[in-house]
């Protein structure tokens, strides 16, 4: 199909004659509007997409695309999203997931991934709980948070996602809020352009488990004095009046400035050669700096699927063996 046949999409398209099953007031509503206003945007053809999801209430997302989609098993989103890319580089692969699916028995497939730089776009719906099993900590859920299946409170500590996807080499980091429509469908947008493993977290509010769990920043009476944008080439600057801005000492701590110290607030760049400025806003206390949303690092490198292709059409070019020419290459030797 050449781009001149290609039909322009509008938001309605991705929607499927499937009820929409939430619980009423979930965020996941707002992350799939985000997500159909984006791919409306985009132009995205409907036959080129595929969404693959593992098991928790985002899962459901494939059911609700008019795309093609696999609703597979607990945390092999990203491993069956791998097959389908490889098989197939030209087809547009999403992965949905949840903080459980994906951080817990996921976690594994989730950050190798991220290591090979495959062609996936990964939302991971972080909601700080257990959802679809009714409420069981989960592996972002903060310390001491009671749950059904931490009655005392749980003595873990926490996952901060984007700093493991730093960990893991991961090329395309992001953050967004569900309620935030406008920015997190932009972020979605820049994720879609990016060659390699492009992952978001997507904080999301689950109001029958865990209801509230991010009001400390994101009610409209705090969010200005509670929530720092990230915007490539300009400060790091926050407050109604953006009268106050991070800094960063030599060793990349954080800090607090504001008035005739506002000019040494961090000019933010995503493209940064080293991670340590995205590891430092990963990691930052929640109840003493602003909470960072947009681009965390990006950053151009090869993409898996090219590598196994490249492998296959230099085998291809080899001079074909004859059987017994394959079995006497290399060491061999005779048993007696």
């Amino acid at each position: 199909m050449t781009a001149v046949d290609r039909p322009a999409m509008q938001k309605k398209d991705y929607k499927t004659d499937q009820d929409v099953r939430w619980c009423p007031g979930c965020g996941d509503y707002s992350i799939l509007n985000a997500v159909q206003g984006a791919f409306s945007k985009l132009g995205k053809q409907l036959h080129e997409t595929v969404i693959v999801s593992g098991i928790g209430c985002s899962s459901r997302f494939p059911y609700y695309m008019e795309t093609f989609g696999f609703h597979t098993i607990h945390g092999r989103a990203p491993a069956i999203a791998t097959g389908v890319k490889v098989a197939n580089p030209e087809l547009d692969v999403w992965v949905v997931t949840g903080d459980g699916d994906a951080m817990s028995i996921g976690g594994n497939h989730l950050i190798h991934a991220m290591r090979r730089n495959v062609g996936l776009r990964i939302l991971m719906f972080n909601n700080r709980i257990y959802g679809l099993t009714k409420g069981q900590f989960s592996p972002t859920s903060e310390q001491g948070k009671v749950t059904k299946s931490s009655p005392m409170g749980s003595v873990d500590h926490p996952f901060a996602p984007i700093a493991l996807a730093l960990g893991a080499g991961g090329t395309f980091l992001a953050r967004g809020i569900d309620i935030l429509g406008a920015h997190l469908e932009d972020t979605i947008c820049r994720a879609a352009a990016h060659a390699g493993t492009a992952y978001v977290e997507i904080y999301q509010n689950c109001n029958i488990f865990n209801d509230g769990a991010y009001k400390g920043f994101t009610e409209r009476e705090v969010r200005d004095e509670r929530i720092l944008y990230l915007q490539h080439g300009k400060p790091l600057l926050f407050g109604a009046q953006k009268d106050k801005g991070v800094a960063f000492d030599p060793g990349f701590r954080p800090c607090v400035v504001s008035g005739s110290e506002l000019g040494k607030a961090f000019v933010w760049d995503e493209t940064a050669e080293t991670p340590a400025p995205a590891m430092a806003l990963a990691t930052m206390s929640e109840s003493e700096f602003p909470v960072p949303i947009g681009v965390f690092r990006r950053r151009e490198m090869p993409v898996f699927e090219g590598g196994v292709h490249a492998q296959i059409a230099a085998s291809r070019q080899r001079k074909q063996q004859s059987i017994g020419e394959l079995l006497r290459q290399g060491e061999v030797w005779t048993v007696g």
